[in-house]
């Protein structure tokens, strides 16, 4: 064999013997450096996964990984037996962390009471934090004062007595075996579904989409005066 060839074939083993160990080298550097950042497991959706499904369907579309703590998401799920007996509440999206705020049991899913909107009218659902909503203490057959604040100027009462048709996540009243009643506090967010006849359900779509909204209550027999729009002169007064 020639000095050329042999020469070659060195330089293709040693090329082979440095590729391994930079190899390595990398892989054992990521390590330690997880290792630094104290990597916790948590389970992370791979595939989209519709609003609605059982977590007991969930095993395929996540996977169980290792981030670094500082990364983790507060209450992450580290198995699907934590939420064993519900569904999912919203959509959920490859890379993102499992909580138990996205589950819930379907029977919470159900409309807590459900009354008839006038002929004509829509029904028009908007998502609002519970603090926007009383407090939770709100219920179908309620009506509601409609406030809408954009994010820099004049917050107004711009609907009065709107129907509440339906309400998801509010504060229920549980009656035991016994006959005795307990409440159960309302979820974080509420679905508050309105009646409003086409132009108003207009404006609620777009307050919904671009402004803040806050409800009152407000009894059905209440007066209508017309109220004048707040700036934030009038609040630094």
């Amino acid at each position: 064999m020639s000095r050329r060839i042999l020469a070659a074939i060195v330089a293709v083993i040693l090329a082979a013997v440095a590729a391994v160990l930079v190899i390595n080298y990398v892989t054992q550097a990521d390590e330690r450096a997880m290792a630094d950042m104290s990597p916790e497991s948590v389970l992370i959706v791979t595939d989209s996964v519709a609003e609605g499904t059982p977590a007991s369907e969930l095993q395929e579309y996540v996977t169980e990984d290792n981030v670094p703590a500082a990364t983790v998401v507060s209450n992450s799920l580290t198995s699907l037996e934590d939420v064993a007996g519900q569904v999912t509440t919203a959509p959920l999206y490859p890379g993102e962390q499992l909580v138990p705020g996205r589950f819930a049991r379907p029977e919470d899913l159900e409309p807590d009471d459900e009354v008839q909107a006038p002929e004509g009218y829509h029904q028009i659902t908007v998502q609002l934090p519970t603090t926007r909503v009383i407090g939770g203490h709100l219920a179908a057959g309620d009506t509601v004062g409609f406030f809408v604040s954009p994010e820099e100027g004049e917050t107004q009462l711009t609907l009065q007595k709107v129907l509440v048709t339906r309400v998801q996540g509010g504060v229920t009243v549980i009656e035991d075996e016994d006959g005795a009643e307990s409440t159960e506090p309302a979820e974080d967010t509420l679905m508050v579904t309105l009646a409003a006849e086409v132009e108003d359900a207009k404006l609620v779509a777009h307050a919904a989409e671009f402004h803040g909204i806050w409800l009152s209550l407000e009894p059905e027999e209440g007066p209508e005066d017309e109220t004048d729009p707040v700036s934030p002169e009038d609040v630094l007064e």
